[in-house]
């Protein structure tokens, strides 16, 4: 018998302010219509004054607990991928272990940016496959509205904040693709390309947190390829194909980015599940956001090929293949 890490439960957290395209219209030279057709976007979610990651983070463990049928004392390691954390120390983690209840176990955060939920999954898993952990709550939350720069047409209107989780359990497989759980990961980074997407701020060079600044176009012509290699690569690694997957729940950053991929995949844009249009661009929290929206409304059902993959600053990419 082999051990997966299997989903058992899900969850996510929008912040009650919802902001449309028409309301940058006021402040900056910008259209719904610009937006719209640049990047899919049509609204986002902004976190309120005096709500942070981790309050965001926690009211989505707190619902994929509540979807799961387990309490806090069930879980025994949180991961949380941001790059948008309360504080420089401690984390996220532990903040949404006191947040929760969770008095036993342990919590750290992961950084990868856009990546980071894919990288969070990856290390859960990791725990879980070497017996670390037995339940792990991966979470992905961000409030990049603190970090936009409101001059820039060209980022301000792309980003959004939000929460998304999942519980992974340890459960005895076959070994085969039929199993449920994480069946492979495909993580990748090149430093090189640190300038297409970065914030202008840090605890050791200015003391300050910084605005996220980005390379748009380039960035859009590394985005796609890199994202269907990795997914090819994580498929590849399962022992799968395209035809095989159900549904490609993509880091939601940009229509066109997503299409594109979705072209070099083959897979047809309904086996995909959007929520760009809604969120916007929540970077580590778009993934599981995506998931727990397309599971809530029936899309994303037990036994379904979910093929996942980010990318983001760093540059940091991967992909994540699920048997729901």
């Amino acid at each position: 018998m082999t051990k997966r890490a299997v989903v058992v439960g899900y969850g996510h957290y929008l912040p009650e302010r919802i902001v449309e395209n028409a309301e940058f219209e006021s402040s900056i030279d910008t259209t719904d219509e610009w937006i719209r057709t640049r990047s899919g976007i049509e609204r986002r979610h902004f976190a309120a004054e005096g709500q942070h990651t981790s309050d965001l983070a926690a009211e989505a463990a707190k619902a994929a607990l509540a979807q799961a049928g387990l309490a806090a004392g069930d879980i025994d390691a949180i991961v949380v991928a941001t790059s948008t954390p309360d504080l420089t120390f401690p984390s996220v983690a532990t903040m949404v272990q006191q947040k929760i209840g969770m008095e036993r176990g342990f919590g750290f955060d992961v950084q990868a940016v856009c990546a980071g939920f894919v990288f969070a999954l990856t290390t859960a898993n990791g725990l879980i496959l070497s017996g670390q952990a037995e339940r792990v709550l991966v979470i992905g939350a961000e409030t990049f509205s603190r970090i936009m720069d409101w001059t820039d047409r060209g980022t301000c209107v792309l980003f959004g904040d939000g929460a998304g989780a999942l519980i992974l359990e340890a459960q005895e497989c076959t070994g085969t693709t039929a199993d449920r759980g994480i069946l492979s990961a495909d993580l990748n980074s090149d430093g090189r390309y640190k300038d297409m997407l970065f914030v202008d701020g840090g605890v050791s060079s200015t003391g300050t947190s910084g605005k996220l600044r980005m390379q748009g176009n380039a960035l859009f012509r590394q985005a796609v390829e890199k994202l269907a290699s990795t997914a090819d690569a994580a498929l590849h690694k399962a022992g799968l194909t395209h035809s095989d997957v159900d549904w490609i729940v993509p880091h939601q950053a940009n229509i066109r980015i997503i299409q594109g991929t979705a072209k070099k995949l083959g897979v047809p844009m309904e086996r995909v599940v959007l929520t760009v249009q809604d969120h916007g661009n929540t970077s580590a929290a778009s993934i599981p956001l995506a998931l727990s929206v397309g599971a809530a409304k029936g899309k994303i059902k037990t036994g379904d090929l979910v093929l996942t993959e980010a990318i983001g600053g760093g540059l940091a990419w991967g992909a994540v293949a699920i048997r729901w």
